[in-house]
This record gives C-alpha cells, structure tokens and sequence, in this order.
C-alpha cells in the first residue's frame, strides 16, 4: 500500500436549520453522505467549522464544513490547512456550481472562483487558487430568479433525484482521488458530463 498522506476534504455550506436543504448547501450534503457512507462523524467544533478525520481509501483524511457562513469560509479553510500543514493540492473543495446542469460534476485541479463568494473568499484568503475541487451542478438560474434568491431556494423534489445522484458521484470522486490520484478521479468524475 501506498504510503498515507494527510488529505482535507472540504465541503461548503451555510450552518442553520434554514440552508439545510438549499442548493448552496451541495458541499455540507455531500459531506454528510461522507461521513455516512465512511462511518466518520463531522461533529468536533474546530478552525471555525465541524470537524472529523478518519481513513478514506488508505488514506487520512481531516474533514472539514466550515461554519463561518459561505462568505467567510476561506477563515476556516486556512486555520484547517494551517494546523495540520496541508498543502493546497491536497485540500480538495466541493461546492455548488450554477454554470453546471443539475446531475452533473466537475472536477479540476485549480481555478477561478466564478460567481461563489465561498470560493471567492478561500481564493482571496489563501492567496492561491492551485487546489483540486469538485462543482455540484445545481444550474441553470432559472428565468426571473435572482442569483441570491435561487442558491438560497429548498432543492425542488422534481430535481432531488438527479441531484443526489450527483451528490453521490461527488463521494464517489473523493475515494477515486485518493486511491488512485487525482488525474484518474478527473478522468472518471468529467465522463460523460456536458
């Protein structure tokens, strides 16, 4: 077996009962189907998030759901990188993306931030934007919504079964990753996808 390295996997969200079930909270459900599919509990409060650690596909893995709301998750990314000395290309993000369908994912090594003020703010925090992550397609912005109102809206039950299918290939892209490397994962997560 190939020898452990420390990975963060981060999933972006809004804490309160009232974002549970919005679109911006991609990351934070993708986390939760994480921690269940792994047995791995997010529940220490730590870096100004929840947090848990365990072993994913060989490898150790701290997990992170930043609490400090989307705007300001780059704080809590940075105290989590800081800690344990974790190099960005092995802290991987996964968000919502309005510029992917619903049911999709993508994956990239690095990249702007587009319209995401979570990403906006661990760019601008970290001063870099060299570190793998995973977009939740939750687009397009549907005629006569605004951005904010849209990111912010409960996921419709008419598009809850593509979403979690999506979800669910996001987890599926964090064990690839680190069991067989990111390349592979990319290779993998960007099939098939528009």
């Amino acid at each position: 077996m190939a020898e452990q390295t420390l990975w963060l996997i981060v999933g972006l969200g809004n804490p309160g009962k009232q974002y549970e079930k919005n679109w911006h909270n991609s990351g934070y459900m993708a986390m939760e189907i994480l921690s269940q599919r792994y047995n791995l509990a997010i529940n220490k409060i730590r870096f100004k998030g929840l947090t848990g650690q365990g072993t994913i596909a060989g490898q150790k893995v701290i997990l992170l759901k930043p609490t400090t709301f989307m705007n300001l998750s780059g704080e809590s990314v940075r105290e989590a990188m800081t800690f344990y000395k974790i190099p960005p290309e092995r802290t991987l993000i996964i968000y919502d993306d309005l510029d992917i369908p619903v049911g999709t994912i993508r994956m990239r090594p690095a990249g702007g931030t587009g319209t995401h003020n979570g990403m906006r703010s661990i760019v601008n925090i970290l001063g870099l934007q060299c570190f793998p992550r995973i977009r939740v397609g939750i687009g397009p912005l549907p005629e006569n919504w605004e951005l904010v109102n849209y990111v912010l809206a409960d996921i419709p039950k008419d598009r809850q079964t593509d979403f979690f299918a999506a979800l669910n290939k996001a987890v599926d892209a964090v064990e690839w990753t680190l069991r067989e490397g990111l390349e592979n994962a990319m290779n993998k997560a960007n099939q098939g996808n528009p």
